[in-house]
């Protein structure tokens, strides 16, 4: 750490850090983002891109997309599994996206499924099916928690070895 910048500071960034992370519970909710932004203030504020710190930022950099992709392809995949369109997915993001900025934290979860749920059966006219898409489209969204909940723990992990060794 180069510059001596106050340690409120530190625990700002930490408490953003664990927002971004307590953030992954709402499947909406860029939780990964959250963490990068919040490693990337780190690195500025403190001067930290040494060799060391700049190999890391890289890490948390790649582990924050591969995070986010995942997230959106277990999610559609699940979807997908259960029968739903690629336009039904985009809907159920779409939905879930303005839910979450109309009424946050919950609109989004709420939305995007019902979403998926009315556009399916609009499209099907089988309730059944339509509840076997929208079960698909949940149990991607658990897929994606784990995956998310794990890489932002490593996310989590190697900012802290930054702290500690940059």
């Amino acid at each position: 750490m180069a510059p001596a910048a106050p340690t409120w500071v530190l625990w700002l960034l930490q408490a953003v850090m664990v927002l971004g992370l307590l953030g992954l519970i709402v499947p909406v909710f860029p939780g990964l983002l959250v963490m990068w932004l919040g490693a990337l203030a780190y690195g500025l504020i403190y001067d930290a891109f040494s060799t060391l710190g700049a190999t890391l930022f890289a890490a948390i950099t790649l582990l924050m997309i591969a995070g986010s992709l995942a997230d959106n392809l277990l999610m559609g995949a699940g979807a997908r599994h259960g029968g739903a369109t690629w336009g039904t997915v985009a809907l159920g993001i779409l939905a879930g996206l303005i839910g979450t900025v109309l009424f946050p934290p919950f609109g989004g979860v709420l939305a995007a499924p019902l979403v998926v749920l009315l556009v399916e059966y609009l499209r099907q006219r089988d309730w059944k099916q339509a509840w076997q898409t929208l079960v698909g489209l949940v149990a991607g969204w658990g897929l994606a928690y784990f995956v998310r909940l794990a890489v932002g723990l490593v996310i989590l992990a190697l900012w802290w070895l930054w702290l500690w060794k940059g």
